[in-house]
């Protein structure tokens, strides 16, 4: 047992089993029960999935939130229920797409869009999730979200099937992408394969396979919990001041720095101390994880 293990795991999941089932999984092999993930994969996607053991699953919002790369496959002239290949098809339609036709139609995906969430999927409207509903066999009417695609490439076209890699906001899901370019194309389509491959700066090639992980190589891998944060710019305090951050006090502020932006703070032997965030005045602290030497 590693009752006292904490940090981040880079997991590389594999088709199959469910973001939850990973979460078990590494449970089970570090005989503790604070841990969690930072942003889920379908069973049918392969690729990143950062676990956050102990008590670095306080920082894993910090995660949830940076935008997303994968690989996707699509087929067109197809529709499924789930919009990927779990679901059962409801339409079919001959595709006949030509290369500027479909490189048009991927040019929509482009900067900010509206997107509606598939039946299928997580989200909550009424305190049901739509997935629940969806099993019943109703479909209700989802409002839009505004996400952010940051570039989409064509890296494979034989029809029906095209690769694609797309850089995108967290929130954004592949699977309606898919549907849509269908919808557009006039053919249907739905996702068949979909990789994970980064989160932010965190990329698939620092992960190791699901199938690879036991309690040696697990504690040889696992990260500093800090990591999770290594996007937010870093500050120095010394002794006194990082004391204070421990005890919940505010710190004054020595260089104007624009109010309700976080930092990932250090004491003066590069000790992470935690998250803190400026206001006008003071650096206030956020989330605290300093051990200090009492």
């Amino acid at each position: 047992m590693m009752h006292d293990v904490e940090g981040l795991l880079y997991v590389d999941k594999p088709m199959g089993p469910s973001s939850h089932d990973v979460i078990r999984t590494i449970r089970q092999l570090a005989g503790i029960r604070r841990v969690g993930h930072t942003g889920t994969l379908d069973p049918l996607a392969t690729g990143l999935l950062i676990v956050c053991l102990g008590r670095a699953t306080r920082l894993a919002e910090y995660l949830m939130g940076q935008d997303k790369q994968y690989v996707a496959t699509i087929r067109l002239g197809q529709e499924t229920d789930t919009y990927d290949a779990e679901g059962s098809v409801v339409t079919e339609k001959p595709v006949d797409i030509s290369s500027s036709q479909l490189d048009s139609a991927l040019d929509h995906f482009s900067g900010e869009i509206e997107q509606i969430p598939p039946m299928f999927s997580a989200i909550k409207v009424a305190g049901q999730p739509l997935y629940a509903r969806a099993r019943q066999g109703q479909t209700i009417e989802r409002p839009s979200r505004l996400i952010s695609i940051y570039e989409l490439k064509l890296i494979k076209w034989s029809s029906p099937d095209l690769e694609i890699q797309v850089h995108c906001s967290s929130g954004t899901y592949i699977r309606a992408i898919a549907h849509d370019l269908g919808q557009m194309l006039g053919c249907g389509g739905f996702l068949t394969s979909l990789r994970r491959i980064s989160i932010g700066d965190h990329l698939v090639e620092e992960s190791m396979p699901l199938t690879n992980i036991d309690q040696a190589n697990m504690v040889k891998n696992i990260r500093p919990m800090d990591t999770a944060v290594r996007h937010l710019p870093l500050i120095t305090f010394n002794l006194e001041q990082a004391l204070a951050l421990f005890h919940g006090q505010s710190i004054p502020l020595q260089i104007e720095q624009q109010p309700g932006s976080l930092f990932r703070a250090y004491d003066h032997e590069n000790q992470f101390v935690g998250i803190i965030e400026a206001d006008a005045n003071f650096w206030l602290p956020r989330k605290i994880f300093y051990q200090p030497a009492l």
